[in-house]
């Protein structure tokens, strides 16, 4: 067999060329092609508004409720007189009732911390001229 020698054969050109420092400078070409695009910013700001807004609302809506609960309960103060008379003459309530109600401790918080002597209710007792009238209402 014959001697095969690569250096002196002649050699087939593929037909394709690269240019000079082609490698060197393919990111730079395609890196000025692309367009260059900013990321969009978010403020801090837009996401507190939003919170300021809810706050805003449920505050609102908080001090509106007792405004519509006065609003439909109109409350009608009665008379202190017409009270009493109403009770004194109307109700079916004695005193034996309201005692049985009451409990010991309220009892003892009435009864007052005056202090009279016997001669001063005698002496007040034998002035007093519709002392029969008193006693018998």
């Amino acid at each position: 067999m014959k001697t095969f020698k690569l250096e002196n054969e002649p050699k087939i050109e593929t037909g394709f060329k690269i240019p000079a420092n082609y490698f060197d400078d393919l990111s730079l070409k395609i890196m000025e092609q692309i367009p260059a695009s900013e990321p969009k910013v978010i403020s801090i700001f837009q996401k507190r508004k939003g919170l300021f807004m809810m706050a805003a609302a449920i505050l609102i809506l908080a001090l509106m409720v007792p405004v519509f609960n006065n609003l439909s309960t109109t409350k009608k103060e009665l008379d202190s007189a017409a009270l009493e008379n109403y009770i004194t003459y109307q109700s079916n309530v004695n005193q034996y009732d309201l005692i049985s109600i009451l409990e010991t401790e309220d009892i003892t918080n009435m009864s007052s911390g005056i202090v009279l002597e016997d001669q001063v209710v005698e002496d007040v007792l034998s002035t007093n001229s519709n002392l029969e009238n008193l006693i018998l209402e």
